[in-house]
């Protein structure tokens, strides 16, 4: 699949430049001055805190299951799985890494499964409220005909599958059945058991979605200071509420290599009604693709060292 993703990919950024006849590569480029340097570096700390934060959501998730892992522990988990997810050719990879490392920490493979999926799934769960959000602060984003109208169903699409994903889950006859069943299955039944778990403390329920709000914010942060670097002063806080939860749902799709073109196209197609060149979206692409890159690459030597080293959960 790899050099049918690497292909894609090339066809999708050419796409996008052959369907805008005056796009300038020139343009990609912003002018480097010193307050550009700041607003990455800026976008970079609120994109390295952002793993912070999903390392939080993860020990949140765990805790609510009933197991224990230090959080610093989890963090090195994190930015392994960030160095396979961003650098290394891979979509799942990541996943796999932590899944791995943490059963290694704990020997229980299955509720490791389970915690990295509810930890994933709470995450995608807020992404429509934000974009709900933005769109009941800022009136006049209702008003963009096709672009509101493909975010909103955006939303709503990911929070029907999630809604259905979650009872499917839950259902003592579906997902329920493999709670005491062995080999493989085993796992899906421990997903099973971690939903029912979440459902009876709705507390910790609560206080993971407040983190999953968290790391979106701090998300939407980060594309707004890389903005900043890039003078896209059209783009504000509201616009990115509204659409980067929809530009962050299509970037997932297994298409190219880690979203590379689909991100910069939805982008396009988002900002544009907000007078943004398509240079400019796509270079807001290319922007958070390199920060997300960049603090992959910090997780280079938890995924060199960690995988030697175990620690009993506590």
């Amino acid at each position: 699949m790899l050099p049918a993703r690497l292909v894609a990919t090339a066809a999708l950024l050419g796409l996008l430049a052959w369907r805008t006849p005056d796009f300038d590569w020139d343009e990609l480029v912003p002018e480097w001055t010193t307050a550009t340097a700041a607003w990455l570096g800026l976008a970079a700390i609120f994109t390295a805190m952002a793993v912070l934060v999903s390392a939080w959501r993860w020990r949140q998730v765990l805790v609510a299951m009933g197991m224990h892992a230090r959080l610093r522990r989890l963090v090195s988990h994190y930015f392994a799985g960030q160095f396979v997810s961003n650098v290394l050719p891979s979509t799942i990879g990541g996943d796999v890494v932590r899944v791995s490392r943490l059963s290694r920490d704990n020997n229980d493979p299955a509720d490791s499964f389970a915690s990295v999926v509810l930890e994933r799934l709470t995450g995608w769960l807020v992404l429509p409220l934000i974009t709900i959000a933005g769109f009941a602060v800022n009136p006049g984003l209702r008003e963009l005909g096709a672009t509101t109208a493909i975010a909103l169903l955006i939303a709503l699409g990911t929070l029907l599958g999630l809604g259905v994903v979650l009872v499917v889950a839950d259902h003592e006859r579906l997902l329920g059945r493999y709670a005491q069943r062995e080999g493989w299955r085993r796992f899906i039944g421990a997903v099973h058991v971690g939903v029912q778990q979440l459902r009876n403390r709705p507390g910790a329920a609560l206080s993971l979605l407040a983190v999953g709000m968290l790391y979106q914010l701090i998300l939407v942060l980060a594309a707004l200071a890389a903005a900043h670097a890039l003078d896209l002063t059209d783009v504000g806080p509201t616009a990115l509420l509204a659409f980067l939860p929809a530009v962050l749902v299509a970037q997932v799709a297994p298409i190219s290599i880690s979203g590379l073109g689909v991100r910069e196209g939805a982008f396009v197609l988002f900002l544009a009604p907000l007078g943004v060149p398509a240079e400019q979206a796509v270079a807001l692409g290319l922007v958070l693709y390199l920060l997300n890159l960049a603090v992959g690459l910090l997780g280079a030597p938890a995924f060199a060292v960690g995988g030697r080293m175990r620690e009993a959960a506590a």
